[in-house]
């Protein structure tokens, strides 16, 4: 599957309905406790493109979309409005919103990543599909200057230093970021005079791993 480095019209995500799925096995055993187990160490999103659907004019842009992309063959990026920064909704991206790594001396790639806390539990998710001029990465506390110290490859989320960072010095970086997704259908069915009386289409998106 070829991947296109494009985002699904974000005016049209806007409103769309979704969110991180799970795996997990459950298992009753027969004095009534369970085993729980799940397969995935990371979880999988899931979207319905139809819902944000507001006009005939936006039917033709997803028609457009689907088009292009072949159906499922190829997948594109998706702006998650519930989550699509390293920082909360409200807040403006900084460069110490997310703990990256620590430097070694040697190492110049770096992945950006994002973390999800509650209590004492935490589960790191991988960032592959950062926005283009949003990456602010910080040093020891210091901010870098993209172009200067450091460039960001926006297809595959890994930050390059000019010069790798010192033993012990504290990477951090703030950025907003897509979701890399594909159509999960191969078939949109829409009825105008449906869609104008309020029943819009069910469009499914499904992430994909890279």
């Amino acid at each position: 599957m070829a991947f296109h480095e494009v985002r699904f019209p974000a005016n049209l995500s806007f409103g769309s309905v979704g969110g991180p799925e799970r795996r997990t096995e459950v298992v009753s055993l027969s004095n009534g406790f369970e085993e729980r187990n799940t397969p995935w160490s990371q979880s999988r999103r899931r979207y319905d493109a139809g819902v944000g659907l507001r006009s005939l004019d936006d039917i033709g842009a997803l028609i457009d979309f689907f088009e292009a992309r072949q159906g499922q063959l190829h997948g594109f990026r998706w702006k998650d409005w519930a989550d699509y920064k390293s920082c909360p909704a409200s807040a403006t991206v900084g460069m110490a919103d997310e703990f990256i790594d620590v430097g070694d001396g040697s190492r110049t790639e770096y992945q950006l990543v994002k973390a999800y806390a509650s209590g004492a539990a935490s589960q790191v998710r991988v960032i592959r599909k950062p926005v283009a001029g949003t990456v602010r990465v910080g040093l020891q506390g210091d901010e870098l200057a993209e172009g200067v110290h450091f460039s960001v490859d926006t297809a595959t989320g890994i930050v390059a230093f000019a010069s790798p960072p010192s033993i012990n010095e504290r990477i951090t970086a703030g950025f907003e970021f897509d979701v890399p997704v594909r159509f999960d259908t191969d078939r949109i069915q829409v009825s105008v005079a449906s869609f104008q009386a309020g029943d819009v289409p069910t469009v499914p998106v499904v992430e994909v791993r890279l």
